[in-house]
């Protein structure tokens, strides 16, 4: 436990997390800060989250930024995506927002690599200031679902969708799976804080709990279930003390009841318990049959073989009203073999990999465990709908790569290795 603390203090000190903050590392906070609060705005595309990634990418550019040998895999994987997406433009680039869709996939998958960079400087602080962006957004605009849900605000209708919430988003579908991280942060906040954290952490929770709720996206209902039921699994297994395993236990336990209990006050309004009826269906019309949301993932696999180039960005609805929904499957149909494969090794790198760095002790550890959840939740609910252009899923992704790419996370990993190794004979010998 020393030993481990006194590792966490010198690269605290080597990586100069205890520097005072001049003029420009404020400014490049700052844009950190607002690229993750300018993610829960999105009601229109290009988002203001594009503009400010452009602003953030030069900023950081020129006043340093560094490309880690271990992010390029990373690399490498994004721009063989896109460029399956910009070969299979070229037939179609004519046709109406095909360009546009095209532009936001490569901006989007420039922000992950980007935000992976980050990481590399001043660690603790980016994720820190990161984190309080993020969580802020989610604040916001789970006020503002609120509000609108139950036309308590002017222009209330602006921020509803099919009698859903969908605050300052264009679908619930998407707003919902939004809160999922800072609703993680925030059990964290309740779970490990102390008693002013943990309060304040409950109040953020129920504001989140509502919106996430009122989206009245299935999807994102069970994205939040499984991401937090791994989350506290996480937390159990690498628990420093039984202390520790038992408070995380405890919360789980408390922390179902405390939920229900908000869930059943919401659904004591008429209008949020007829619509939750009519969304609580495992399956809906929309899902079943040959023309429905799984049927079109029959459909979309089996054009997978005859069509190596994809039919181009947004084309598959053309022949099939719809988009497969399935992340899996767009890729195929938007860009091609090379844009589905690359996917498909992006996704399951990004899992393995961070799976791996769950056990590195650094000092952002925890917060890596929700992040890390998040990750798992998002890709399960990626097979029922298209995550090509969620900004939080590509900054999510970003995080993962920049935590474990970390200077300090590679030095841990490496101090970490040789304590996992059962001592040789000459070592035993030698210490008896």
């Amino acid at each position: 436990m020393a030993g481990s603390a006194t590792f966490a203090a010198a690269a605290r000190v080597a990586d100069g997390a205890l520097l005072p903050l001049t003029l420009i590392a404020r400014m490049r906070l700052a844009f950190v800060w607002l690229l993750a609060f300018a993610g829960g705005f999105v009601i229109v595309e290009p988002a203001p989250y594009e503009f400010i990634l452009l602003l953030a990418i030069i900023v950081f550019v020129s006043t340093g930024l560094t490309l880690r040998a271990a992010q390029i895999p990373l690399l490498l994987l994004l721009i063989g995506h896109n460029i399956g997406f910009i070969v299979a433009l070229l037939p179609v680039i004519d046709l109406p927002d095909t360009l546009k869709w095209t532009a936001v996939s490569v901006m989007l998958s420039a922000s992950t690599i980007f935000i992976a960079m980050v990481f590399g400087r001043d660690t603790e602080r980016c994720l820190d200031i990161l984190i309080k962006g993020y969580v802020a957004s989610a604040i916001v605009t789970c006020a503002i679902a609120v509000l609108a849900f139950f036309k308590l605000m002017p222009g209330w209708e602006n921020f509803v969708l099919y009698l859903r919430a969908r605050s300052t988003f264009k679908d619930p579908n998407v707003f919902g799976p939004f809160l999922v991280l800072p609703g993680l942060i925030v059990i964290q906040w309740i779970v490990g804080g102390r008693l002013r954290q943990a309060l304040a952490g409950g109040a953020v929770f129920l504001v989140i709990a509502a919106g996430l709720f009122l989206s009245f996206s299935r999807g994102a209902w069970g994205n939040f279930a499984v991401s937090a039921a791994v989350m506290l699994v996480l937390m159990a297994v690498t628990a420093r003390t039984l202390a520790d395993r038992f408070r995380v236990i405890a919360f789980a336990v408390i922390g179902t009841i405390a939920v229900a209990s908000i869930i059943l006050v919401l659904l004591s309004f008429a209008d949020v318990w007829s619509l939750f009826e009519e969304r609580a269906a495992l399956m809906k019309d929309y899902d079943a049959g040959p023309g429905g949301r799984f049927g079109r993932h029959v459909q979309a696999l089996l054009l997978i073989p005859v069509t190596p180039l994809g039919l181009g960005p947004l084309q598959f609805s053309k022949f099939f009203i719809y988009e497969p929904h399935n992340s899996f499957l767009d890729p195929f149909m938007n860009g091609g073999w090379l844009a589905g494969i690359t996917w498909f090794g992006l996704t399951l790198t990004t899992l393995l990999l961070g799976l791996r760095h769950v056990f590195v002790r650094t000092p952002w550890q925890t917060t890596y465990l929700a992040v890390y959840a998040t990750f798992v939740g998002q890709v399960g609910e990626s097979y029922i709908i298209d995550v090509q252009h969620w900004r939080h899923y590509f900054l999510i992704m970003g995080v993962i790569w920049g935590l474990m790419t970390a200077p300090r996370a590679r030095q841990a990993a490496l101090v970490a290795r040789p304590a996992l190794r059962a001592p040789s004979p000459d070592a035993a010998a030698a210490s008896a």
